[in-house]
């Protein structure tokens, strides 16, 4: 059995292990393949009968061109593959289901915290010399703010959702919860909008859940109102949410996530006021990524041996 992976630095980039996957057979590792390229694609993939991916696309022509029997996504989200038509050949395809909860809930909160405190940017004045200059005791450059008593609405409750409001619980958050598919307690988004003193975007992307925060939802909100966002960047409108960050209708950003990635040079939230962005990096912690890499070692071993394990498109 002969199995490549496309793009394997992300998920380890060093400090994991392959040797769980070469168990199963051959293993060519490749740190990184051009997504644009699909000659690339299908001479890397060559005679592999399972591909495991990340964000390199596996289209129809890659798939008529290559002798695939399975394919492995080290993520959740499997859009980068052709998945009907991998049906249509009778390919498998798997993901990897909540492997990120605790970590995807925690760097809400921290880029949460970022925005109350701005602890990166004292940090490094203290560094610059600023306090040894000061004439005070102390000094804070930007307004600090407790979270205690405030409320936090949650918008998509599932596993990080829950997970993001349990620890917002912790800290003397009142939360609301909204979520398309309804549960006890939770609130209409209208209500959220207008009494959430911050905003945490925890919903998947779906056609009528892209671009949910826009010029009309933004208006809808509390003057000042903080928003999150480390689920996905087409859940908002990049052009409106920089026009309020940049009149104050919204107080500050935390983004982890942006409509293109990488993100591009033009991209309106690189120059908006209090916009804190990072690279898309909140599922990255080695404990996540270790049980992407467990659990795809988990989904190739049941298809050899006949079961279907975490396969997305009823194809066993």
């Amino acid at each position: 059995m002969k199995i490549v992976i496309l793009d394997g630095y992300t998920e380890n980039p060093g400090d994991l292990d392959w040797g769980c996957l070469e168990e199963l057979g051959e293993v060519v590792v490749y740190d990184r393949t051009d997504v644009s390229s699909e000659e690339q694609i299908i001479s890397r993939i060559g005679g592999a009968e399972v591909v495991v991916t990340n964000k390199t696309p596996v289209s129809r022509r890659v798939m008529d061109a290559c002798r695939i029997r399975f394919i492995a996504v080290l993520a959740t989200g499997y859009n980068v593959v052709d998945w009907e038509y991998a049906r249509e050949k009778g390919i498998p395809v798997s993901n990897v289901p909540a492997y990120g909860t605790a970590a995807v809930g925690q760097f809400a909160i921290a880029l949460l915290l970022e925005i109350c405190h701005h602890i990166g940017y004292h940090d490094r004045t203290v560094k610059e010399g600023k306090w040894q200059n000061c004439q005070d005791w102390c000094y804070w450059d930007y307004p600090l703010m407790e979270l205690d008593g405030k409320t936090m609405g949650i918008i998509g409750y599932g596993r990080i959702g829950q997970t993001t409001g349990r620890i917002a619980r912790a800290m003397g958050m009142r939360v609301l919860a909204y979520d398309k598919n309804g549960g006890e307690g939770h609130v209409d988004l209208d209500q959220l909008l207008a009494q959430s003193d911050v905003i945490a975007l925890h919903c998947p992307l779906f056609p009528d859940t892209e671009g949910i925060i826009n010029r009309e939802t933004i208006g809808k909100m509390k003057d000042g109102v903080i928003l999150i966002n480390n689920s996905r960047g087409p859940l908002i409108v990049e052009n409106d949410l920089a026009d309020a960050l940049n009149c104050g209708k919204v107080r500050a950003a935390g983004l982890d996530v942006v409509s293109t990635e990488p993100i591009r040079q033009d991209n309106p939230l690189l120059t908006a006021r209090n916009c804190i962005i990072t690279p898309h990096i909140s599922w990255a912690s080695r404990e996540s990524r270790q049980r992407i890499m467990d659990c795809t070692v988990e989904n190739i071993r049941a298809w050899m041996q006949g079961d279907g394990t975490n396969v997305v498109n009823d194809c066993e």
